[in-house]
């Protein structure tokens, strides 16, 4: 099994874990940053589920039913986590204003202490870990996840430090006030999340500095007369680039296919941590502006 594998299978073991402790000290103490706490990490069992099955899925080599393989699972994926958060806050945010309202004590104040320090330690382990797999393999997927486990490390300090406010000052209305700002914070994060995962599935093109490179790259060669129909768009890691070079009329189409293999490495090199497929159509003239003839 891969490593990245493996590291989607412990990250959703200690997801787990995590939301098993969580989830059962937040409902015995009645603690809504705890609870709130308990869904992110619930919600990071799912993402890693869902990195797992995307990880797994979209490295299966074309077929004849998926020509170009699945690599948009990982979008979809995306997609789906997004609204699974951004549900999640809309639930966690109505519970905190309930509490506001109707106001309830916070009990086994010390099992919730117990819980979010042992959380923030496990957490900062699987961190270290998701890094070390990220450094190595330079895979997409590992880094997102590993960023999503920094981010619950500040939530759960944020929680920690509230648990440990209310333990020297009884005032429970900071549980809560925290509860809002962590759904605010987690319908923050999805956005972008749900907004990536749309562009790509609507094969949007690649970003104005990564177009801005190819185009430096296509312009530096001397062997073509120029370029147009520049088309690009990704799909999971996978980046599609496809382009019309024109040659002069008397260039061999053996000169012109070695220009363009080396072109294709050469656009390969610009994206080291992705694969890039590349299509490229060898003119001898310049057919840019030539109407369709019907």
């Amino acid at each position: 099994m891969r490593i990245e594998k493996k590291a989607t299978l412990i990250s959703s073991s200690v997801a787990f874990i995590l939301v098993t402790l969580k989830l059962t000290v937040g409902v015995i103490s009645g603690s809504v940053a705890v609870l709130a706490s308990a869904i992110d990490s619930l919600l990071d069992l799912v993402v890693s589920a869902f990195n797992y099955f995307a990880l797994h899925n979209s490295d299966k080599e074309p077929d004849e039913k998926f020509n170009f393989g699945r690599r948009k699972l990982e979008p979809l994926a995306a997609v789906i986590e997004g609204t699974i958060i951004t549900l999640s806050a809309l639930f966690i945010l109505y519970e905190a204003i309930s509490k506001m309202v109707q106001g309830s004590p916070i009990t086994h104040l010390n099992a919730s202490v117990m819980v979010m320090i042992a959380s923030i330690v496990i957490t900062t382990g699987l961190v270290l870990f998701l890094n070390y797999v990220a450094g190595k393999t330079g895979n997409m997927v590992i880094k997102a996840d590993a960023l999503h486990y920094k981010t619950d490390l500040l939530s759960n300090g944020a929680v920690l430090a509230s648990l440990a406010f209310i333990s020297l000052t009884d005032y429970t209305l900071i549980d809560p006030i925290l509860g809002v700002g962590i759904s605010a914070y987690m319908l923050y994060s999805a956005f972008p999340l749900i907004k990536e995962g749309i562009l790509m599935l609507l094969d949007a093109a690649l970003d104005p500095q990564s177009v801005h490179k190819i185009n430096k790259l296509l312009n530096s060669y001397l062997d073509i007369s120029g370029h147009h129909d520049l088309r690009t768009r990704q799909s999971g890691s996978d980046i599609y680039i496809s382009v019309h070079i024109v040659f002069s009329i008397s260039t061999s189409l053996y000169d012109a296919h070695l220009v363009g293999d080396r072109i294709e490495l050469a656009l390969q090199s610009l994206f080291p941590d992705q694969t890039v497929h590349a299509l490229i159509h060898l003119d001898p003239y310049d057919d840019s502006n030539m109407e369709d003839l019907d």
